[in-house]
């Protein structure tokens, strides 16, 4: 057993020794609400938008990105969950900034190691053989964050399987000072369909 698998078991050990009321949460969530945001480690929804266990969806991916599996989960936490609103929220100095999806294929193609990033930008330091499988994957990298809140909040907003009443916000997590800033432009996209 790793050193990490053994302190994620001891937390667990802990945490549900004093579990409690929680066993009684309902499955909905209590506030109505989803939240699409990164995987990041720095991104802390619950303590970013004031959340206790119950509250709220927190859909998460590299980058925050609208794929179809997100759409997929927002549509059943509406349909199914009764959620009615629902925020997007990307961040600043967010890893999907410092690649494209070329480079990514290319690192791939070299070996399916970690790659490094250097004063000279990436590097394969794998001598495995590596995959072209990824040559066919859009890895949805960020050149600008208000802008690709802006075409999540649309890809979501215009999917025919979401409804036109639910509003959808499009925020950008600062790392540097933990608020959120809204983005105009994607909030007014994501506005109630009238």
């Amino acid at each position: 057993m790793s050193e990490i698998q053994k302190e994620v078991l001891a937390a667990n050990q802990k945490y549900a020794a004093n579990f409690g009321e929680k066993s009684k949460l309902p499955m909905p969530p209590g506030r109505h609400f989803a939240i699409l945001t990164c995987m990041d480690a720095r991104l802390d929804p619950a303590k970013f938008a004031g959340l206790s266990e119950g509250d709220a969806h927190v859909i998460r991916n590299a980058g925050g990105r609208a794929t179809d599996d997100i759409i997929r989960s927002l549509v059943i936490s509406y349909k199914l969950l009764g959620t009615y609103e629902w925020f997007v929220v990307h961040h600043t100095d967010c890893g999907m900034e410092v690649f494209t999806n070329e480079i990514m294929t290319d690192l791939l193609a070299k070996s399916l190691e970690t790659a490094v990033l250097d004063e000279n930008g990436w590097k394969d330091v794998g001598v495995k053989p590596g995959s072209l499988e990824g040559k066919y994957i859009n890895w949805l990298p960020i050149a600008d964050q208000a802008q690709s809140v802006f075409e999540d909040v649309q890809r979501i907003r215009t999917h025919p399987l979401v409804p036109s009443h639910i509003p959808i916000y499009g925020y950008i997590y600062d790392v540097k000072s933990g608020r959120l800033i809204e983005v105009p432009k994607a909030t007014e996209i994501g506005a109630v369909l009238k």
